[in-house]
C-alpha cells in the first residue's frame, strides 16, 4: 500500500466518491436509529407528531454546527419519517433566482427542500426566498426598466431545511424565518464508539471493543471522521493482518496516517508549530496563519481550528490566535507565559 494513499487527510472537507457512498450506506433512515443529539431528537419527535396530527407540513428548520455531525442525515430522516419527497441542493449552486424558481415550482405539498451551505446563498436568491418561506409565494420580475412586471407564482406548502457550519454568516432576515433552529454538538466518546460498532456491523466487519474504542478516541468526536477512520483501519487490517479490527491494528494504521492519540493530524501539529516557531506562540491573524500553512482561510476556521480549540491547544484573542500552555505541552515544548 503506497504511503501517498495512506497519509491522505481523513478530515479534509473534500470527499472521494467512495467516501460519499460509504456515508450514504451508513446513514440511518429513522430517528430511532440516529445515535446522539438526544435533545434535538426529542424536539423533532414532538414537532413531527404535532404536524402529523394537524395534517400539516413541517415548519422550516435550520441545522447548524461543525461539518460531519449529521445535519444532512437529519434532513433525510425527516423526509422518511414524514413520508415526504426531498430535493437536495446547496447554496453556491443557486446562482440566480431562476434556479430557485425551478426547484420550488417542482415541489408538491409537504415536500422538503434541503439547502446545504445555506450561508453561501446569493443575496438576490436569498431575498426571493423570503416570500416563498413566509407566504409560499414566488415573485419573479419579468422584463426590465419601466415595462418590468412582477409575476406572482403560488407555491405548494413545502418545508425548507437549511444546514450551515457558519450560522454567524446568515443574515438576520433569513435566520428569523426558520421556525426551528438546532445546533448539533460534538458527540461523546461513548456515542462515537456506538456509531463505530453500528457501522462495522453494517459493513460486516469483525471489530473488537478495544478497536472501536481506539477509533472513537481519534475521531475528533465526529461521526463522519469516525466512519472514515473505520474504513482506513479496515483496509489496513485486511492487508497487514487477518481482517480483525483491534486496538493494535488501529494504532498501526493511525501511525501510518500520522494521527496521534488525540486525533490530531500532521496539519494540526503544523498549525501549532507554525504559530510557535515562526510567530513566537502568537497572537497571529487567521489570514496570516492560513497563508503560512498553505490552507484556505475558511478551511482553517471550519475544519481544523474548532477541534484545536476544543482541546484547549489554541485560543482566540482580540489580536489573533495563540498557542496555549496545553498546546506547548502537546508539542513537547516549554511554555513561556507572556502578556497578550
Amino acid at each position: 500500500m503506497s504511503s501517498s494513499v495512506i497519509t491522505e487527510s481523513v478530515i479534509a472537507p473534500a470527499c472521494k466518491k467512495e467516501d460519499l457512498l460509504l456515508d450514504s450506506t451508513l446513514r440511518p433512515r429513522q430517528l430511532k436509529e440516529y445515535i446522539g443529539q438526544q435533545k434535538i431528537k426529542e424536539s423533532l419527535e414532538i414537532i413531527m407528531e404535532a404536524a402529523k396530527n394537524r395534517g400539516e407540513s413541517l415548519e422550516h428548520m435550520l441545522f447548524h454546527g461543525p461539518a460531519g455531525l449529521g445535519k444532512t442525515t437529519l434532513a433525510h430522516i425527516l423526509s422518511y419519517e414524514m413520508q415526504a419527497n426531498i430535493k437536495v441542493t446547496s447554496g453556491p449552486i443557486l446562482e440566480r433566482t431562476g434556479d430557485l424558481a425551478s426547484l420550488l415550482t417542482n415541489l408538491n405539498d409537504g415536500d422538503i427542500l434541503f439547502i446545504d451551505e445555506i450561508h453561501r446563498l446569493n443575496r438576490t436568491v436569498e431575498e426571493a426566498l423570503y416570500p416563498a418561506m413566509e407566504d409560499f409565494r414566488l415573485d419573479i420580475v419579468v422584463g426590465k426598466g419601466p415595462s418590468a412586471q412582477v409575476l406572482e407564482l403560488n407555491l405548494p406548502r413545502f418545508t425548507l431545511i437549511g444546514a450551515t457550519t457558519r450560522i454567524g454568516l446568515l443574515t438576520n432576515p433569513l435566520r428569523s424565518r426558520f421556525g426551528g433552529l438546532f445546533r448539533l454538538n460534538l458527540y461523546s466518546p461513548a456515542e462515537i464508539q456506538t456509531i463505530v460498532n453500528r457501522s462495522a456491523k453494517i459493513l460486516n466487519l469483525t471489530i473488537e471493543p478495544n478497536g472501536a474504542c481506539a477509533i472513537a478516541g481519534c475521531s475528533r468526536r465526529n461521526p463522519r471522521i469516525a466512519n472514515r477512520l473505520l474504513k482506513r483501519v479496515r483496509d489496513f487490517a485486511q492487508v497487514k493482518g487477518d481482517g480483525i479490527i483491534n486496538e493494535k491494528m488501529a494504532k498501526k494504521a493511525f501511525s501510518m496516517l500520522e494521527i496521534d492519540n488525540s486525533g490530531l493530524e500532521k496539519i494540526d501539529r503544523d498549525i501549532l508549530k507554525v504559530i510557535v516557531e515562526k510567530f513566537g506562540g502568537g497572537p497571529i491573524g487567521v489570514q496570516t496563519l492560513a497563508a503560512a500553512i498553505g490552507e484556505e482561510e475558511d478551511t482553517l476556521v471550519d475544519v481544523y481550528e474548532p477541534y484545536l480549540m476544543e482541546l484547549g491547544l489554541i485560543a482566540r484573542t482580540p489580536r489573533g490566535r495563540v498557542v496555549t500552555a496545553n498546546g506547548y505541552q502537546h508539542l513537547g515544548l516549554k511554555h513561556i507565559a507572556k502578556k497578550i
